[in-house]
């Protein structure tokens, strides 16, 4: 689980006087905690590695500093983004398993959500897969909700902060992920790593979405897959005060 900070000046963070954009509560219960409580209630997952960049803040919570004492809960210290951290983590915990990423935000994760997603990656045979929602799926749920999109020939879709690293060749993914992470709010920088003709069919959306995994994947050197999730919460991450607002409202009407 991806956990590090926003640095200095966080304004959630700072609205509740937390130490960590992860300790941020939501509905009484820290982020971080949410997701962990998660992970450990969806089957299909095993050890649990949470990459911080201040390890000594989960001390802030004692349920999870008691897992990290009982050897339930493995500490990474993270780097400088969150496609170094996972590059670094695939290395130094490496058991020759698949490995599940998300993120400390993700305070809508469910346990139904977590395994339609590794029951996809259990039935593939790619190096890597990506959950994604649709546009469609999303407004239907949230129909005032701001995300980020990219747009294909067939749909819309937006990140549901779920990766999976089947192989060992995976690595090349996360390798390639470190170079093109500074452009993930630029979509059509993005595809233009790919090459000039990729940019111009995906300026011109002739591509859908697994013709353009197809194409990223023979760049990478990894098979890329994408796991299209009917879950709308999937997509929503705090980012931002009205994500808290909307994470809020659902978990208290849950």
């Amino acid at each position: 689980m991806l956990a590090g900070s926003r640095g200095e000046g966080d304004p959630l963070a700072q609205a509740q006087n937390v130490r960590h954009r992860a300790l941020l509560e939501v509905v009484g219960v820290p982020m971080l905690l949410r997701v962990l409580r998660t992970l450990r209630a969806s089957r299909g997952v095993g050890r649990l590695v949470v990459s911080i960049d201040d390890p000594t803040a989960i001390e802030d919570v004692p349920e999870i500093a008691a897992l990290v004492r009982g050897g339930e809960l493995a500490l990474h210290r993270s780097l400088s983004s969150p496609s170094r951290s996972v590059l670094d983590a695939l290395e130094r915990f490496d058991t020759g398993e698949p490995v599940l990423i998300t993120t400390a935000d993700h305070a809508l994760l469910r346990p139904e959500i977590v395994e339609h997603f590794l029951a996809a990656v259990d039935g593939s045979k790619a190096d890597v897969l990506v959950g994604l929602v649709s546009r469609s799926v999303i407004q239907a749920r949230f129909p005032e909700s701001t995300r980020t999109y990219l747009s294909f020939r067939d749909e819309h879709y937006s990140g549901a902060n779920l990766f999976a690293f089947r192989t060992p060749a995976a690595r090349q993914a996360a390798a390639f992920w470190v170079r093109a992470e500074s452009q993930r709010k630029r979509p059509w920088r993005l595809v233009s790593a790919f090459g000039p003709l990729s940019l111009l069919l995906f300026l011109l959306r002739r591509l859908d979405l697994d013709a353009a995994l197809a194409r990223a994947s023979r760049t990478i050197g990894a098979r890329v897959e994408a796991v299209r999730l009917p879950f709308a919460e999937a997509a929503v991450d705090v980012d931002k005060p009205s994500d808290l607002d909307l994470v809020t409202k659902l978990l208290t009407e849950t």
